[in-house]
């Protein structure tokens, strides 16, 4: 199957059920390890003495390396395979995870997590693009939205299971559980996934281009995590100068070279551009204020990791029970209603958490922001997928999907890094509950503003008809 105007398969069949089930099984066990990582920050924190900056780094190197190279992850499976890339990327994702679980302190995880990630630039856009590729163009909708449903527990439980895994035994068991499900997903794979790829490209590819779009995050997320207290020091001075100049050199390149990474002439379409602009906005919020949210849970309020992570489970039921509707809602009405309002109900429920202090019960204080964050990204999550999906050829759908997830992971990334120093955070003051809560306090409401623009921007920017066949 090569990537014509779109494959033969239909949901409900067998083949389409098995394709559903392995993509849904890997981008799981990465999104799951991804929200997980941030429950067990203060637990690793304590076992591996590490500083705020090296819990940042627990979390971006993995996305730093993620980011990265998701674009080039799609563009391997489109041109060599998307099911080969993709069982490469999930037998590389086990081995480093396994290397995560045994690390010994924070130099040795951090390292383990920017191998972890290498493996899922190669894993999460393939298993978008095995979808988009796969099944019939009647079937995708639903199919979207049935894989965001269904990865979105994954995002959404981790923290409430990599809870439990933490207080049961320890953070390192959220690493070591990805070995079993990575060799169930390869030998699933092996027997019931079709292989698709771009017949019309060949086997050269950006390796400038990757490398350009690696010193370019690299260089500025070190500069803002190591600027804890002053932006007037020399390797923050260098690290950003070399990051911004990298940024600069990839747009030339990509677009000077024959066979670029990053195709720019994407981005003339404006649902495209509009769509991955709402991601930008949408994805840093998120993962900002989950990071903010679990320490001050833990930190300040005193939960243990798994109620942690079960004080937003009321998510997941709204994300799992919606997704799939939202998915076929936007299919009928059009995509541009539920990507603004999405966003503007998550950006209330934001607005409603950052003022968490513990003076209140739980059903008062967090679970009304919950479930507007839960009921938003439902709205949000299937239609922003299948637009960024549909403006693009079927031809570059792993180019398409792997712009889309680069940029999420880059603004998480970069959301991540940003804001501690935004809001005047360093060294262990996410251990001190009066410092924790003001930077929370900051940074959570910063994140709604976020929500709130990735909204504006759909409506200013989205059509109605980009879903139609």
């Amino acid at each position: 199957m090569t990537g014509g105007r779109g494959g033969a398969l239909a949901l409900g069949s067998a083949p389409g059920r098995w394709l559903v089930a392995v993509t849904v099984l890997a981008s799981g066990m990465a999104f799951l390890d991804a929200t997980a990582v941030q429950v067990a920050l203060p637990s690793i924190g304590e076992d591996l003495d590490a500083s705020l900056s090296g819990l940042q780094w627990t979390v971006n190197g993995y996305t730093l390396t993620l980011a990265a190279l998701i674009l080039l992850g799609g563009s391997l499976g489109d041109r060599y395979g998307r099911r080969r890339v993709f069982v490469l990327g999930v037998v590389w994702f086990a081995v480093a995870s396994l290397l995560c679980g045994l690390a010994q302190d924070t130099g040795q995880l951090v390292a383990a997590r920017a191998l972890q990630g290498i493996g899922g630039a190669l894993l999460t856009p393939g298993s978008l693009a095995l979808i988009q590729s796969s099944f019939r163009h009647e079937d995708r909708g639903r199919a979207i939205g049935l894989w965001s449903s269904l990865s979105g527990i994954a995002v959404m439980v981790g923290p409430f299971l990599g809870g439990l895994l933490i207080d049961a035994v320890s953070w390192r068991l959220i690493f070591l559980i990805n070995v079993p499900v990575a060799v169930l997903v390869v030998v699933i794979a092996g027997r019931h996934v079709p292989e698709s790829r771009d017949g019309g490209t060949h086997g050269r590819f950006d390796v400038a281009g990757a490398v350009l779009g690696a010193v370019a995050l690299g260089g500025v997320t070190y500069a803002l995590i190591a600027a804890e207290e002053t932006f007037a020091r020399t390797d923050v001075v260098v690290s950003a100068a070399v990051g911004i100049a990298s940024a600069v050199a990839f747009v030339v390149r990509e677009r000077r070279a024959a066979d670029p990474m990053l195709p720019l002439g994407v981005f003339a379409d404006r649902q495209f551009t509009g769509a991955n602009l709402a991601t930008l906005a949408v994805y840093g919020a998120l993962g900002g204020s989950g990071l903010f949210l679990v320490l001050q849970l833990q930190n300040v309020l005193g939960y243990g990791a798994a109620a942690a992570g079960a004080a937003m489970l009321p998510s997941v039921l709204l994300l799992t029970a919606l997704s799939p509707r939202a998915g076929a809602l936007a299919q009928r009405i059009g995509p541009r209603l539920p990507m603004t309002a999405g966003p503007l109900l998550v950006a209330v429920g934001t607005v409603l958490l950052a003022f968490v202090d513990g003076d209140a019960p739980y059903v008062v204080e967090i679970l009304p922001g919950s479930v507007l964050q839960g009921l938003g990204m439902a709205l949000t999550v299937a239609p922003l997928t299948a637009t960024v999906l549909a403006a693009a050829p079927d031809a570059m759908a792993g180019v398409a999907s792997g712009v889309n997830n680069a940029v999420a992971r880059a603004a998480q990334l970069l959301a991540v890094a940003a804001l501690p120093v935004a809001v005047g955070l360093g060294g262990a003051d996410y251990a001190d509950p009066v410092a924790l809560t003001d930077g929370y306090r900051m940074a959570t409401l910063l994140c709604a503003g976020l929500f709130a623009l990735g909204g504006a921007v759909s409506w200013a920017t989205i059509r109605n008809d980009v879903l139609r066949a």
